[in-house]
């Protein structure tokens, strides 16, 4: 299943990526963390304006035939509930919710 979790990130580095939408507008995203799953790499990423949310978006990575990776919106339900409850396990699991 999943063997990775920000193993290639360096501590306290700052990864951004500016994703582009359909509508050709751009926006930065941070990298949160990366998992391979299935042979697969998925992106963890949050708006870098994100307003105090905790809210982030999952890429899958797909590698092109000039080697540059493409991330992509993932389409399989559940592909995505695999990869979203990995990465919510592992980017929030410490967090204590009943501590003030």
């Amino acid at each position: 299943m999943a063997d990775m979790m920000n193993e290639e990130l360096q501590e306290n580095e700052v990864y951004t990526y500016t994703l582009t939408d359909e509508d050709g507008k751009e926006y930065e995203f941070e990298l949160l963390g990366t998992c391979e799953m299935d042979g697969k790499t998925y992106y963890a990423l949050t708006p870098v304006e994100d307003n105090g949310t905790e809210e982030y978006v999952i890429l899958r990575g797909e590698e092109e035939e000039d080697g540059a990776v493409t991330l992509v919106t993932i389409e399989d339900d559940d592909e995505f509930d695999k990869v979203a409850e990995f990465f919510d396990d592992e980017l929030f699991s410490e967090v204590d919710y009943d501590a003030e």
